[in-house]
């Protein structure tokens, strides 16, 4: 008689936990399809219209936002380029799918900018359709502020990625630097480049040292093709007037 109430207890103990683990179960499992429930796959978008991979990720709840756009002879003005994130990728409701979108091939020339003010040079970009991208500005007392010292892409380049045009703009001469013109460095003895980068902070990658072919004697009325010096630079990356920053490795090519 005595112990009846005690294993009364532990049922009812057990019953108890038994419901506590029950409703946990159906808690998890109702979190699990709420959570499942809002996850989607994002579909392949890339070939697609702008206006089609719109329609299709609104269907799914995503949000479409058309994050660059570039030149391309592959694939059609107006259609996807690339995505992300890739496809098949899954996600929640209401996330953002960043696309590029294509603007056919190249069929603008690119202008000339250099030498004329920042505001016209930009007026110029406009009226062929292009834009100014990135502007940086660099202490030059040789040119008048706002004058455009350099420009990248170059004028008429061919085959550019993106429609937009970054310049190097004259600076007061007590301005910050935020970029630099890339000098010509061919030609000059593989010392005298790199103290001419050191000059500005530039730091060069090791040269890169390359067999030079004999060059021919002239015959007739032709020159004599002058043979290149050894650690002479024969060419560099970047580009002679290239904006850089000054945090960019330049790579030289000497030879031996």
């Amino acid at each position: 008689m005595m112990h009846r109430p005690v294993v009364n207890f532990f049922q009812v103990g057990s019953l108890v936990m038994l419901l506590v683990a029950v409703a946990l179960l159906a808690a998890v499992t109702t979190m699990h399809f709420a959570i499942h429930g809002a996850e989607v796959q994002v579909p392949a978008l890339k070939g697609m219209t702008v206006a089609e991979a719109r329609s299709q990720t609104s269907g799914l709840g995503l949000n479409l936002e058309v994050d660059n756009r570039y030149y391309s002879g592959d694939v059609a003005a107006g259609h996807i380029l690339s995505q992300s994130p890739a496809a098949g990728t899954v996600v929640r409701r209401e996330w953002r799918v960043r696309v590029a979108e294509s603007l056919g091939p190249q069929k603008v020339e690119v202008p000339e900018t250099v030498g004329l003010d920042e505001r016209v040079a930009a007026l110029r970009l406009r009226r062929v359709g292009l834009e100014a991208g990135m502007t940086a500005r660099l202490p030059w007392g040789k040119a008048a502020e706002g004058t455009v010292l350099a420009q990248d892409p170059p004028a008429h380049a061919q085959g550019i990625a993106r429609p937009s045009i970054d310049l190097l703009v004259a600076a007061p001469e007590d301005t910050a630097p935020d970029g630099y013109v890339m000098p010509d460095l061919t030609g000059l003895p593989v010392v005298t480049a790199q103290a001419e980068l050191a000059r500005v902070g530039i730091l060069p990658a090791r040269p890169r040292f390359v067999d030079v072919p004999v060059a021919p004697v002239g015959s007739g009325n032709a020159s004599p093709v002058l043979p290149v010096r050894p650690g002479a630079v024969m060419s560099q990356e970047p580009a002679a007037g290239t904006r850089v920053e000054q945090d960019v490795l330049v790579k030289l090519a000497v030879a031996k």
